[in-house]
Parts: C-alpha cells; structure tokens; sequence
C-alpha cells in the first residue's frame, strides 16, 4: 500500500460518523458517484480513488449495539459509583463491589447508543472513567 494511502486510512480511523458522512457526501458530489452502490468490475473514478471509496464506504456504516466499559473509578469517587453501577445492574452492594475489583469491565453489553450514552453520563458524572466500545 502506499504511503498516500496509508495515510488516508489512518485519517478515515479517527473521524467520527459525522466527519465520515461529510465527506463520503462531498466524494459523490466531486466524483458524480453513489457511494451505496456497488462497484463492479473496474473503478469508476480511477485505482485509488476505487480503494478510498470503499474505505469511506465502510466507515459510514453505523454501529447499533454498544458496549459501556467501566475503565476505572478514583478511590474517593467509589461510593458514587458503586451506586450508579447497583442502579444500571440491578446488582447487590456486595456483587457491585466484587464487579468493580478487577477494571476495566463491561457494565452494560449490546446496548443503544442514547442507552449507552446515558450509561456513561451517570457514571462519569459519579467519577468514573468510562467508554463505549
């Protein structure tokens, strides 16, 4: 692969999907292409404009299931955050004590994302470091 491209798949790693929706939008305007139809046989705007279009295409893709993943709570946040964890779980004091041991783990697995995002913003709000996978 070269050098161009390389650098033009890293680049499309870290937009987010509205970055990546913008520009599969400007590549159809540029090129006259539809980015939802399949290429077939040769490509259409050229060898890396075929490869770049394909990438562009997968990354607009949208997940809908996530993952919560509790990375790790402060020791003078724990007792907030154990009630958050006992809220979203349904878990006992004792189970979200013994869940917390060992960090980073998933609170909430196969999620929306509004859930998942609310996840994270009672126990973030709490003080705990949070993602969502």
């Amino acid at each position: 692969m070269s050098t161009a491209t390389t650098e033009i798949i890293e680049k499309l790693k870290s937009m987010t999907l509205v970055e990546a929706a913008e520009l599969v939008a400007e590549i159809e305007k540029t090129f006259g292409v539809d980015a939802s139809a399949p290429v077939a046989g040769g490509f259409i705007g050229g060898p890396s404009f075929g490869a770049e279009n394909a990438q562009a295409t997968e990354v607009v893709e949208e997940k809908t299931t996530f993952d919560v993943i509790l990375e790790q709570i402060p020791d003078d946040k724990r007792v907030p955050v154990l009630k958050v964890i006992r809220t979203l779980t349904n878990l006992g004091l004792k189970e979200a004590k013994e869940f917390t041991t060992s960090l980073p783990k998933k609170i909430k697995e196969s999620v929306s994302k509004e859930e998942a995002e609310t996840a994270k913003q009672e126990l973030e709000k709490a003080g705990g470091k949070v993602t969502i996978a």
